[in-house]
């Protein structure tokens, strides 16, 4: 008779190292499963650990789901300003640097990200979570494109519009619909078009 195969040997962690594991593995759930599938005590089960672990580090699957959007946010947001930064200070340079950083980061994280973003859509504390960081996009964007704007800068509508546009596109790229590079053109053509409009 075969016995089982052993467990994975338990292992402690420092907070921060075990809340990148966490994480780590809910990504690979959702790319392996899907977000439906993704749960504290299938997390849990996956990484290793007990379920009071998982519930210690997120409280309830809303608070995983917000935890994987801020990490995506905050890994994507280094590559973006590094690229905003080392960008000419021309509206066409910044224009396309903002268009191919946006699309090359949501297909960075593929479905995975936007299965996130549609489960952020379930609770008005997921909506404020997601709302909290387009803001900071919307404002990181008419601080950007200011310079080539008029008096007034780039109107908080606009920026929506932009904003809109590059969530639509980066959708479109990630389902096959349009190639990155078009996601990337079209969005640059928008951001060029809101921001001329305001000089």
């Amino acid at each position: 008779m075969n016995a089982a195969p052993a467990a994975p040997a338990r292992q402690r962690l420092p907070r921060g190292q075990r809340t990148r594991q966490l994480l780590d593995v809910a990504w690979a759930l959702i790319s392996d499963e899907g977000s439906d599938a993704l749960s504290l005590g299938r997390l849990a089960e996956a990484a290793g650990v007990t379920k009071p672990v998982a519930y210690d580090h997120f409280g309830t699957r809303n608070g995983l789901l917000a935890a994987l959007y801020e990490d995506y946010d905050v890994r994507q947001t280094i590559v973006f300003d590094a690229a905003v930064d080392a960008a000419r200070a021309t509206l066409q340079d910044k224009a396309r640097v903002v268009a191919d950083s946006y699309v090359a980061c949501v297909l960075t994280q593929g479905r995975e990200i936007s299965a996130v973003v549609a489960a952020l859509g379930g609770s008005a504390e997921l909506l404020e979570v997601k709302r909290r960081y387009q803001q900071a996009f919307i404002e990181k964007c008419e601080g950007i494109f200011a310079p080539f704007a008029g008096r007034d800068g780039v109107p908080s509508a606009g920026m929506w519009a932009v904003l809109g546009a590059a969530d639509t596109l980066s959708q479109a790229a990630v389902d096959g619909d349009i190639s990155e590079a078009q996601a990337k053109d079209e969005l640059r053509s928008v951001i060029l078009s809101v921001v001329k409009r305001c000089a």
